[in-house]
């Protein structure tokens, strides 16, 4: 599955590599991946494969899972698509309060105690998906973990979630979409390990030029 969605990212665009000409984040950093899984939502086989790994992933990891609650804006289609599938309800988390009306941050029916699975399309360095986390279990929800479409293993985000105490399984990772672009000839084979080292320390900018200064 991690070789199949990998492609299917590729294939549309959602995961671009540009090594040479690295992108930059908010945050500065520069980054040799450009990475929308919205574009998934506009690309019905591609959102096919999505959709059924996701609910694949929560049946096999959270079988007792009773709701869905997707982040917000970009797991809310997804978490609603997949809650579809396995016939569950679903809701999602804004990133803050309204401050209008009922003031809700948590949109949708939950019950104290509901064993609920986050939806989330990426995760990087994994603050706001805790943040969604945090909310859930603030209402009083039991959440069992988080399901999710690419994940960078960054080593800040897989500490973060080890420090929430809460598990994430993606449909695919960095390294394997690094890997399969190679393959696909969509980036170099000897570009891969100047990919793993931006994963490895994303301030450390070495890898712009191979690895060499």
């Amino acid at each position: 599955m991690q070789k199949k969605i990998a492609r299917d990212l590729l294939s549309i665009g959602a995961v671009f590599f540009r090594p040479d000409e690295p992108f930059t984040w908010a945050s500065g950093i520069k980054s040799p991946v450009y990475c929308d899984n919205r574009l998934t939502l506009s690309a019905p086989a591609v959102r096919n494969d999505v959709e059924t790994g996701l609910a694949t992933l929560v049946k096999e990891n959270y079988p007792d899972a009773e709701a869905l609650f997707g982040t917000s804006t970009a797991g809310i289609a997804h978490a609603a698509i997949t809650a579809q599938l396995l016939g569950l309800p679903m809701g999602y988390v804004r990133g803050g309060a309204k401050d209008h009306g009922r003031q809700n941050r948590i949109e949708g029916k939950l019950e104290k105690g509901e064993k609920v699975v986050v939806v989330e399309d990426l995760i990087s360095t994994g603050g706001s998906v805790i943040e969604v986390v945090d909310a859930l279990r603030e209402e009083g929800a039991e959440v069992l973990g988080i399901v999710s479409i690419f994940t960078y293993g960054m080593r800040r985000g897989l500490d973060r979630l080890a420090e929430a105490k809460v598990k994430n399984v993606s449909l695919t990772n960095f390294d394997v979409v690094a890997k399969v672009a190679a393959e696909e000839g969509f980036i170099r084979e000897s570009d891969v390990k100047r990919l793993i080292a931006f994963r490895d320390n994303p301030s450390d900018e070495s890898w712009i030029k191979g690895g060499k200064e």
